[in-house]
């Protein structure tokens, strides 16, 4: 039986469920609505032109650089591309796990803004056991796990490492093999898979699980 994500009673136990046991999730269907309306209403305000930090703009000291049209794609690619980077070791498994399962709890609430293939992706990539390479060492809780979840956020562009059924392979090789097409990121896509400090979460949750 599936874990439902509603973005309100992601408890400890069920973390671990997905992230060490595999226990497999899918969306409420209050949470698929709540994304689908938030999305049309981001849609609708790059339309009309509106100004929206992080979506038609530059982020921290760029924030008053406006972007045209045609870089709205591009600037979610190079958003991932600046800020995925580690260094160490791979981190387990079930850390990243425990993190994807946190993120899309986030995107659950309907606020993020992102597309739902985005959130349909990461679930697919849980359920079907390919794990996006993480370095152990990046940062960690700042105003996001920015580094960590860019490394995932990687593998949502066919690029990184990923594992597949325990085996390590190019992020691309990984998500063909388990039958996941590729979404790419658009306007607002990528900022709602890094922002958020979800690999602090999925640590704390599993530490205090076999605490």
């Amino acid at each position: 039986m599936s874990i439902i994500i509603n973005g309100n009673d992601l408890t400890i136990k069920k973390i671990v469920s997905i992230a060490r046991f595999q226990d497999k999730i899918r969306l409420s269907e209050g949470s698929i609505r709540r994304i689908k309306s938030c999305r049309e209403m981001v849609e609708s305000k790059i339309k009309s032109k509106e100004i929206i930090y992080g979506i038609n703009t530059g982020i921290g000291e760029f924030s008053e650089t406006i972007l045209d049209d045609s870089q709205l794609e591009k600037f979610q690619k190079y958003l991932i591309y600046n800020h995925a980077a580690g260094i160490g070791g791979p981190a387990p498994i079930e850390h990243v796990r425990a993190a994807m399962a946190s993120r899309i709890n986030v995107h659950a609430k309907g606020n993020s803004g992102c597309r739902l293939i985005i959130t349909e992706t990461l679930i697919k990539m849980l359920n079907k056991n390919v794990t996006p390479y993480v370095c152990q060492k990046g940062s960690v809780g700042a105003c996001g796990d920015l580094a960590p979840m860019a490394q995932i956020a990687l593998v949502l562009l066919g690029e990184g490492k990923a594992y597949y059924k325990n085996k390590l392979y190019k992020g691309n090789e990984a998500m063909k093999m388990a039958g996941i097409k590729i979404p790419r990121l658009k306007a607002r896509d990528g900022l709602a898979v890094i922002n958020g400090a979800n690999f602090l979460t999925a640590m704390s949750a599993i530490f205090c699980y076999d605490l």
